[in-house]
């Protein structure tokens, strides 16, 4: 009797070791030991090898990848939230199922950016490093290291899904008073829970809060959201905090506001040509004008491990002729 043979399943990133314990036993699986990213040219060979790719953020699935006259793929189990790095119109049109791995790192990802709420206005990074790279300090004294009262400041989020409510009910729980911006309105019953207030006009929002929160995902859409223009709106003492992607700000332009003094800071998780840094933002760091975390927001061993579970979900039942439960469309984005 012939046995079946198992799919074969490219993952291009490291993942917790249980997760790829549990491929190996269920797929063909080839696993990234060294967790090295994979070059355009390795990916592009993937995609004429394999049944199923499972890539992450780092990795770019563009429409010459899909389109390729001999790509194998049948499904594209992206091992995250956000598809920014996937070209799924490419891939529908291709008959490519793509999926991805929703309401698992809503929590991780809100406990980040109220860190970054919190340490921004209090310097508290700015602070730390007194201690830790030997600076001098005289103790205690009544105006030194002042920042700013988190209560009853303005909050503004951009973005009012799962992880922009849960930002604001830590807020609220802060003293912070919530505004928003989204496509539409939230369900009253959410709104009344959270004491929100809806700004229809972004720009209208921008000019009046004291903190801005960017949750919103990155789509051709929201490219540039906060664009040089939306930023000079925003007052002088205010602070930005992104912990959903670069592209959605002109980084260039908060640069060169935060320089001239015309915004207070900001805390970024993320970074619009990542991994690579401006320089000038880490100057600004080294001043204490902004926070820069190396995209930390959704990594908790917990929050991983439960987004390989969702992709091998994901994988199983299409596998089984079955609708997967996290499945992407374009009409969606």
């Amino acid at each position: 009797m012939s046995v079946k043979k198992k799919p074969l399943v490219v993952v291009t990133r490291k993942l917790p070791d249980s997760i790829e314990t549990r491929m190996r036993e269920l797929f063909d699986a080839r696993i990234n030991l060294d967790d090295t990213p994979m070059s355009p040219e390795q990916i592009a060979e993937a995609a004429r090898t394999a049944d199923v790719l499972v890539p992450t953020v780092t990795d770019q699935i563009t429409a010459d990848v899909v389109n390729q006259p001999d790509c194998k793929l049948r499904l594209i189990a992206n091992f995250g939230n956000g598809v920014d790095n996937i070209d799924v119109e490419a891939a529908h049109a291709r008959g490519i199922t793509v999926t991805n791995t929703p309401k698992v790192l809503t929590e991780d990802t809100a406990d980040m950016t109220m860190a970054l709420i919190l340490a921004v206005p209090r310097r508290l990074i700015e602070g730390a490093s007194i201690l830790t790279e030997g600076k001098p300090w005289a103790g205690w004294s009544p105006t030194w290291m002042l920042g700013h009262r988190i209560g009853g400041k303005r909050l503004g989020i951009v973005g009012m899904g799962r992880i922009g409510q849960a930002v604001a009910r830590r807020a609220r729980a802060f003293g912070l008073q919530i505004h928003y911006h989204n496509r539409r309105p939230v369900a009253p019953k959410i709104a009344e829970e959270l004491g929100a207030t809806y700004w229809e006009s972004l720009d209208q929002m921008l000019a009046r809060m004291d903190i801005i929160s960017v949750n919103c995902p990155h789509t051709p859409a929201t490219y540039h959201l906060l664009s040089a223009r939306r930023l000079k709106l925003i007052r002088k003492d205010a602070y930005i905090v992104n912990t959903a992607r670069g592209e959605v700000t002109d980084e260039d332009t908060l640069i060169k506001l935060i320089e001239a003094g015309e915004i207070g800071g900001a805390g970024l998780d993320v970074y619009e040509h990542e991994p690579a840094v401006n320089p000038k933002l880490v100057r600004l760091a080294k001043a204490g004008k902004v926070t820069l975390l190396p995209h930390m927001g959704s990594a908790t061993i917990e929050g991983r491990v439960e987004m390989g579970e969702k992709v091998i979900i994901n994988i199983r039942t299409f596998l089984d002729a079955h609708k997967p439960p996290d499945r992407v469309l374009p009409s969606m984005l």
